[in-house]
């Protein structure tokens, strides 16, 4: 058998021969290419045509290949990996909040208030004041109130989130506008927090958060299209190809317009809803499941809420609530009727799992799953997969269940963790190493909205566990990190696994997309607590610069 060394080097000097008659579009040369092919060496250059990659290999050969009108990139030694697929955003979302009011890293009570008030004073009166992404434990974990903000937002209607998504503050203006008063009945798993007298102190979790949702107005369609448009013009900065974006119907309607002009500029594997499952098994039916621009087949669903909001399910109560242990958001019977359907009609099933609980649920469900529907390639997903009993931990090998998880939120949480589900617990939390060896098929995101959908920042997350406040400088729950080049290939060829393309996308090799990323440092090579310190120098979609400074 040949070494990857010469099967690559025999690779590009026989597609080179071929490629003469056709110069390529872009060659990059002088790189440290780290081609994520397992056990293949660094290549030096890379050349595209047609937005797909034609050579791969040393730099004398591939300049060879160049006419010209081919554009040369001289790398300068710096590192080419395959482009980041963030296998976990709300896309639209996310491009709405780069616009609206930024909370997330308010610090104080007053701070908060303040930024509230700020904001409201550069917007309509009536404008509906959105997203924010707040977290609480930055000032001591006590929850917000509407009174906090009525006396500066009288005449808008505040509709905030957590940064998790799962609870947000509504001022007094928008229960008017939802209808929520004392009278109003609890939600079968969500909460509204009452203060005297029953009324709503503002804060909705989980389920209940539909209750203010439903009175919200849509934004109109050039909002939406504008808000895609900045989603994509951030993510390509921070070296984001693709992503896997987990919303509704109404999100696929604004892909699918920016699809049909021309404007996507990233690649979008669009999940909805899973109890909207027979709408997708029809519609791929009718449509197909896409292109390599705009792909479908992909269900979200929910077991439980979050951590930082008390919701998560857990097997034992949280150590800073003895008598709460969490909460189920759907029903289990409900669940496995979706997830069985869905996988009966040849779709794939992603299901949102943090607490320990809701883990193991869902792992018995899709075992349940699968051997009732028999053999196939499903590709079952866990996503978040943040709190695993450690007996849960070999399963997801042995399922071949994809663990989509998002390292940011291990540096964030670690933060506070401790404090509500306590040591012993905290160990088997974002369990990257433990998954790896359990030979669990990882796949990296971000989450975003939630958190930033900054590659480099999760690799650093996940390689340190350096939590934000500084407190951690060696790690927290150290034994759980991986090694760079994990951490990558959790960020491309396993994203793309966790997508069903690896056949395209997530490897630097002759025949495959041409969505790769420059770096201006070997990640590899440079002190760990210093990765989160590297910058994107340029961002290649489909063979085409979609941002670069170098």
């Amino acid at each position: 058998m040949r070494s990857p060394a010469i099967l690559l080097a025999a690779t590009t000097l026989l597609l080179a021969t071929g490629a003469r008659a056709q110069a390529p579009d872009l060659v990059v040369l002088h790189g440290t290419v780290w081609t994520g092919v397992p056990g293949a060496p660094d290549a030096q250059a890379l050349a595209v045509r047609g937005g797909r990659i034609v050579a791969v290999g040393r730099d004398a050969e591939v300049r060879r290949l160049a006419g010209p009108r081919t554009r040369v990139v001289d790398a300068r030694g710096k590192m080419v990996v395959p482009g980041f697929i963030d296998s976990h955003v709300h896309f639209v979302t996310g491009g709405f909040s780069l616009a609206s009011v930024q909370l997330r890293d308010a610090a104080t009570r007053e701070e908060f208030v303040r930024r509230i008030r700020d904001f409201a004073k550069t917007v309509p009166a009536g404008t509906w004041i959105t997203e924010g992404n707040w977290d609480h434990s930055l000032w001591g974990g006590e929850l917000p109130r509407r009174e906090w903000i009525d006396s500066v937002t009288p005449n808008h209607p505040v509709w905030i989130s957590r940064l998790d998504g799962h609870m947000a503050l509504a001022n007094s203006a928008a229960l008017r506008a939802a209808g929520v008063t004392r009278a109003t009945a609890d939600v079968e798993g969500g909460e509204i927090v009452r203060g005297a007298g029953g009324e709503p102190a503002g804060i909705l979790k989980d389920n209940a958060l539909g209750l203010v949702v439903r009175a919200v107005p849509p934004p109109a369609a050039a909002m939406q299209d504008r808000a895609l448009q900045a989603a994509m013009k951030y993510v390509a900065e921070q070296g984001v190809t693709g992503v896997h974006h987990v919303g509704g119907w109404g999100d696929l309607a604004v892909f699918r317009r920016a699809h049909a002009a021309g404007r996507l500029r990233t690649r979008i594997y669009a999940a909805v809803p899973l109890d909207s499952w027979e709408r997708l098994r029809d519609t791929v039916a009718a449509r197909g499941r896409g292109d390599a621009w705009l792909r479908i087949g992909g269900l979200k669903g929910y077991v439980d809420g979050s951590l930082g909001s008390h919701t998560a399910a857990m097997h034992r109560p949280f150590t800073d609530a003895p008598t709460d242990s969490g909460l189920l958001v759907t029903p289990p019977a409900e669940l496995e009727r979706w997830v069985r359907g869905a996988d009966s009609a040849g779709l794939q099933v992603m299901v949102h799992a943090i607490g320990d609980r809701a883990n193991t649920l869902i792992l018995d469900m899709y075992e349940v799953v699968a051997r009732r529907n028999g053999p196939r390639d499903r590709r079952f997903r866990v996503e978040h997969a943040q709190h695993i009993a450690p007996a849960d931990l070999a399963r997801f090998g042995r399922l071949g269940v994809i663990p989509s998880m998002q390292p940011y939120h291990a540096i964030d949480d670690g933060r506070w963790a401790d404090r509500v589900i306590g040591p012993e617990r905290s160990r088997t939390t974002y369990a990257f190493r433990s998954l790896l060896d359990a030979r669990a098929p990882l796949a990296f995101g971000s989450d975003w909205f939630v958190a930033p959908p900054t590659p480099l920042e999760g690799i650093y997350a996940a390689v340190t566990r350096r939590t934000l406040d500084g407190r951690n400088p060696g790690g927290w729950v150290p034994e759980q990190r991986i090694t760079v080049e994990e951490a990558l290939r959790a960020y491309t060829a396993g994203a793309a696994y966790a997508g069903f393309d690896e056949r395209q996308l997530g490897t630097l090799r002759p025949g495959r997309l041409a969505d790769f990323v420059i770096i201006d440092r070997d990640l590899r090579r440079i002190p760990p607590e210093t990765i989160r310190d590297a910058r994107i120098l340029m961002t290649v979609v489909d063979g085409r610069p979609v941002y670069e400074r170098l």
